[in-house]
């Protein structure tokens, strides 16, 4: 029985031997036609850039930070730990997400009229409408 074992084990060796000795011979590679394309050029929109607004304190640390990008308007602030609470604590909390700017309302001021509502507010008669004989 030790014979048999022996005898597959030597000859497992030789195959694991004999397939991991990689070929001398080149392996055969395929020609890929070369097709001459137009170059790509991307370049960004123009007034696309984002804009930061910084708020700063009086001793220089920066409060809030307001980012405008594209359509989108978002607000950063500091995570200030409750109490006594180091950052890195178990007790300080998570970093602070942004406040994403949603909708905005102006209630305080008047809005534009379109020359269409000024002539209906001036409470003028249209004309009437030419008669056809």
């Amino acid at each position: 029985m030790k014979r048999i074992s022996l005898i597959l084990l030597t000859l497992a060796a030789q195959a694991a031997f004999a397939q991991s000795t990689p070929s001398q011979a080149p392996p055969k590679l395929e020609k890929i036609e070369e097709i001459a394309e137009d170059p790509i050029t991307v370049t960004a929109k123009p007034g696309t850039e984002g804009k930061i607004t910084e708020k700063r304190d009086n001793s220089g640390n920066v409060t809030e930070a307001t980012v405008k990008s594209g359509p989108s308007t978002y607000t950063l602030r500091p995570n200030h730990p409750v109490g006594t609470a180091l950052p890195g604590d178990a007790m300080s909390g998570n970093n602070r997400g942004p406040q994403w700017t949603v909708l905005e309302f102006d209630i305080g001021k008047k809005k534009k009229k379109t020359p269409d509502e000024e002539a209906v507010q001036d409470n003028t008669p249209p004309p009437p409408p030419p008669t056809v004989k």
